[in-house]
Parts: structure tokens; sequence; C-alpha cells
């Protein structure tokens, strides 16, 4: 069984796609446009190149996305979720932070905890909550 987050920009999955790429190194594998879609009929007039179906790859995930609605007048919110990534040690850890923090807000500085020796949390330009850490080594 997998479970895959489904991330809805509300008019920016491209922006998004374009951020996610230069922080994360992240690949799109699939990306699909309203105007593309076999069912015109469901189609609102001026989203034709909005996405209706993107799936990207972060390291070994995938996540899914989407323009949703297609109203930049209304933002998008993901309260209540976090993303996780997990970095090959400190350098990288802080790497990944300032890349996703660039145009975001910081909620936790990076900082060494009692479950890993960097630790941060931090909401991207897009509202997604991320928690970016160093995994540490088992005790034993």
């Amino acid at each position: 069984m997998h479970v895959k987050p489904y991330l809805y920009f509300n008019g920016r999955t491209d922006e998004a796609l374009k951020f996610y790429r230069q922080a994360l190194g992240a690949e799109v594998l699939f990306s699909m446009r309203f105007g593309d879609s076999p069912d015109k009929s469901s189609i609102r007039p001026g989203t034709e190149d909005k996405i209706m179906h993107a799936t990207f790859r972060i390291g070994d995930s995938e996540i899914m996305a989407s323009d949703g609605i297609c109203d930049e007048n209304v933002p998008a919110t993901f309260a209540g979720i976090s993303l996780t990534v997990y970095a090959a040690n400190i350098d990288h850890a802080e790497q990944l932070f300032a890349a996703l923090g660039d145009g975001g807000h910081v909620q936790m500085p990076m900082t060494e905890t009692f479950f890993s020796p960097r630790f941060g949390m931090v909401a991207d330009r897009f509202g997604v909550s991320w928690m970016v850490l160093v995994e540490q080594p088992p005790e034993g």
C-alpha cells in the first residue's frame, strides 16, 4: 500500500513545480493541462492552460498536484499537514531548509534536537509546511 499526498495549488502548480525542481531536485513524471482533457465539458473558461493533474518525484517519494479550482484569488491552504524531508547530513539539511524557506516563513529554525542532529520547520512560498531533518542513526 502507498499513500501519496495530493497538493492543490489553486492556479500556481506550474510555479510550484518549478520551485520544487530548483529547491529539492524534483522530477515531474506526468503533467496534464485542463485543455488536454478528453472531457471538454468539465473545462472552465480560462483554465485550459492550468494543470489538471501532475505527479512529481522528490527522492523516492511521489507527490501529486493540481491547480484545482484555478482561482488565483483564493489562496491554497495546507493546514494541519507537513511534509517531511530527510537530509543526508547537516549541510544537506541546511541547504534544503534554506531553499524551501526562500520566499516562505520559518516556523522553527534549524537546531539540534534529541531526535536529530538538525531539525527545522518551514512553510514554503506556497504555504506547504515542511519538516527538514537528518535521521539520527539508531543507537546500539
